[in-house]
């Protein structure tokens, strides 16, 4: 990688980020994916599709997690994720690895307690492909689709592990199937919207490896207050300023979700 490929950013938590100036760059999926995932100081997490990294890096600088390993099929990425590890003073706790998640020898290891992903969105071949090969390859399913991520995620988790993502909402039947053909069943899920009169754009959710069924649909998260997009909203100040998402988010099972255990 040479210099003039990158750009230095300074991010949420006051995270340093190296990025590809053709790749994509942090956006709101990946800081409302961390947000979503609920913190274990012991719990030993693996990533799905690293990228630069910042997914992993605000789980640890957040003590969300104790270690997380950022698997990446573009070496040139696995690459970055450590050099953005090592530009945090987190290279003991963040870990990048070149490897395709559909290839177990590749990618061994098991029983861990967390899968996060930001998995590809489109299926290879779909809408106008970008001039970056970088951009393709983590939009497409280039290197396996939602049914390979799923099965991939089963294969490191330990039973009642979680799997947490962030997804489109037109492929939210091809991520429920992928889940529960892989023996992940959903447990919470939330739309994104951008306000309140927009249709959803995102969905994150969170399953268990070997868990019951029984699906807790949150409230919707909307980004902004309205549709001037010129103040966030309650929720999504709270997640900027916190990196959590606000009581009621959660599955029902936290006690401060007053009413709403199962």
């Amino acid at each position: 990688m040479s210099a003039d490929e990158l750009r230095l950013d300074v991010v949420n938590d006051d995270l340093k980020l190296y990025q590809y100036r053709d790749g994509l760059t942090f956006g709101t999926d990946a800081l409302l994916l961390a947000a979503y995932v609920r913190g274990d100081p012991a719990a030993r997490a693996v990533e799905f599709g690293g990228g630069t990294g910042i997914v992993s890096l605000l789980l640890a600088v957040r003590r969300k997690v104790k270690t997380i390993l950022s698997l990446e099929a573009q070496k040139e990425y696995a690459l970055l994720i450590d050099r953005n590890a090592a530009l945090n003073g987190l290279s003991d706790r963040v870990t990048g690895r070149h490897c395709d998640l559909r290839d177990n020898d590749a990618c061994p290891g098991e029983n861990y307690d967390l899968v996060v992903t930001n998995p590809p969105y489109l299926r290879a071949g779909a809408g106008f492909e970008n001039f970056s090969d970088r951009k393709n390859a983590a939009r497409r399913e280039l290197r396996g689709d939602v049914f390979d991520f799923c099965r991939a995620a089963a294969g490191k988790l330990k039973t009642g592990g979680r799997f947490v993502a962030v997804y489109l909402p037109e492929r939210l039947s091809d991520l429920l199937s992928a889940m529960r053909e892989a023996g992940i069943e959903a447990k919470r899920l939330t739309v994104v919207s951008s306000d309140p009169a927009a249709l959803p754009s995102l969905v994150l959710i969170e399953g268990r490896r070997g868990g019951a069924p029984g699906l807790r649909m949150t409230r919707p998260l909307f980004l902004y207050r309205d549709g001037r997009h010129d103040a966030p909203s309650d929720e999504m100040q709270f997640i900027l300023d916190v990196g959590d998402f606000p009581a009621g988010f959660g599955d029902g099972t936290d006690p401060k979700e007053k009413g709403t255990k199962r």
